[in-house]
């Protein structure tokens, strides 16, 4: 029987056109160093650091070993720079949202929505960056911490632009928070219930701002918020 000729391997949606194509070299480079860095983040969400290999990444990018050589020295030093970028994207979108209100309760109430609005709408990304990054070794846990206290200065800063400093908490009060709001994320991820987070924003804000507005005005900011986020009520006809 005549050997049946080989299939041709069909180009994927996300890799460049074979030969001359006409696209710059700066391009090129960008597009496959993205490619990696997206590929580290759909490998940690559906094989966890440990596991994952170059030849994972690799594959998962359609890039050869070559090029990714070109880019990373291995595992660890892609995993950092994926990290980067993933936090980078999140603290910007966090940033605008706090950027955009105005007062303390405006501040908080706008970046924490914006952070778990974030981690629920990329499931890879928070796997990545929530999870896995605690297997990722020291200089992962570092950039981690360095991510969590950019939220606690943002809550300082918000703290601050409006409370008397005799009204403000002890300094670690914004730590410690940032700490509660990161293990609450953590087990909703780790569990795969990561697109629950936004519906915990009422109960995470007032635990936030409880330490700076008291029990009571945080009280009625946490029934609003309840109010708010309740499915209304359709307004169409039963049926006959």
């Amino acid at each position: 029987m005549p050997d049946q000729p080989r299939k041709k391997r069909q180009r994927e949606p996300y890799q460049l056109p074979a030969g001359r194509h006409g696209l710059s070299r700066q391009f090129v480079v960008a597009n496959q160093r993205q490619r990696i860095l997206a590929a580290v983040a759909d490998v940690c969400h559906t094989a966890g650091y440990v596991s994952m290999s170059v030849e994972d990444i690799v594959v998962t990018s359609g890039v050869s070993r070559r090029t990714f050589y070109d880019n990373f020295r291995g595992k660890e030093d892609v995993y950092l720079a994926a990290y980067d970028e993933a936090s980078k994207q999140l603290l910007e979108t966090v940033y605008a949202a706090f950027d955009s209100a105005e007062g303390l309760v405006a501040k908080i109430r706008e970046s924490l929505n914006a952070f778990l609005t974030f981690i629920a709408e990329e499931p890879a990304f928070a796997d990545m960056c929530i999870v896995e990054v605690m297997a990722a070794g020291p200089a992962a846990i570092e950039r981690r911490n360095q991510t969590m206290a950019a939220f606690a200065t943002m809550i300082e800063k918000a703290a601050a632009d409006e409370l008397p400093k005799g009204k403000l908490p002890p300094a670690l009060t914004a730590e410690t928070l940032v700490g509660g709001i990161y293990e609450v994320v953590y087990s909703r991820v780790l569990g795969g219930r990561g697109e629950e987070l936004p519906a915990l924003l009422p109960d995470l804000l007032f635990s936030v701002l409880l330490p700076y507005v008291g029990q009571e005005t945080a009280g009625s900011l946490l029934k609003n918020e309840r109010r708010r986020s309740r499915p209304k009520a359709s307004t169409k006809p039963a049926a006959e």
